[in-house]
């Protein structure tokens, strides 16, 4: 899989979900989730591609700032849910209560209850119609006081409720991409079940496997230890590249549609 420039991708991203910045901190994140690791290059991300660590620029500054939020909501999170009766905080109660609702489950079951109760809470929202501005990404107790947000806040939202809802830091993402079509940005979050990874996407309430992913180029992943660009070629292209993988075409109003070889 072939990428486009990454810069000019970026730009177009800006424009259509607010993807123009992401990058590392040395930080604690919400729930336990560290930041301040760096990566190393390894092949267990979504989509199969290698990738290597993003350190500086305007990715860097972005994801700074989310972190640091990221971890002032972990601390007002865990005041309310140790007195529930007693916090100030609609938006905490609620967003505590969806992750309630996800721990009563397991598997695929938990990941679908709670990829469909943000996707049900939030309205989407482009970011200039909210702050007058491009690029603004939200931390999820912001983005629930509001009531509305744009792609990557449904997704960095979905990323700490399924942390605090149980599921391992290592089977979380975040994934930028850009549509092959139209060329605009979009973030998903994605889940590892399973040895696969599930794309939990703010359009649809289906889940579905990046195998079975068209129509978009992967370029960021932001996980555990911060934010990596990918490559353009799959670790495993030894073993894959003569290998017939059915496709759906993700960006479906619909859901998944009918695959083609």
């Amino acid at each position: 899989m072939g990428f486009f420039d990454h810069s000019h991708a970026l730009r177009a991203a800006a424009f259509a979900c607010g993807l123009l910045s992401l990058g590392p901190a040395a930080l604690a994140g919400p729930a336990g989730i560290p930041y301040g690791l760096r990566f190393s290059t390894e092949a267990g991300q979504p989509f199969g591609l290698s990738a290597s660590p993003v350190d500086r620029g305007d990715l860097h500054v972005k994801w700074s700032g989310v972190a640091r939020r990221l971890e002032d909501e972990r601390v007002q999170l865990a005041l309310c849910d140790g007195d529930r009766e007693h916090c100030a905080s609609e938006a905490a109660l609620k967003f505590l209560e969806i992750v309630d609702n996800g721990r009563q489950h397991e598997g695929r079951a938990r990941i679908g209850q709670i990829n469909r109760a943000i996707n049900l809470s939030i309205r989407a929202a482009d970011d200039f119609a909210q702050f007058g501005e491009f690029d603004v990404w939200s931390s999820p107790l912001v983005t629930f006081y509001r009531g509305a947000g744009d792609c990557e806040d449904y997704a960095i939202a979905k990323y700490v409720a399924l942390s605090m809802a149980g599921i391992a830091a290592e089977d979380l993402r975040i994934v930028v991409m850009t549509d092959t079509i139209s060329h605009e940005g979009h973030a998903v979050a994605a889940v590892r079940l399973d040895g696969h990874w599930l794309m939990l996407d703010n359009r649809r309430m289906a889940m579905v496997e990046d195998a079975y992913v068209r129509n978009y180029r992967p370029l960021f992943v932001i996980g555990e230890t911060g934010v990596m660009r990918y490559s353009d070629r799959p670790a495993m292209a030894a073993a894959t590249e003569h290998k017939a993988v059915p496709v759906v075409a993700f960006n479906s109003e619909s859901g998944p549609i009918a695959a083609s070889d």
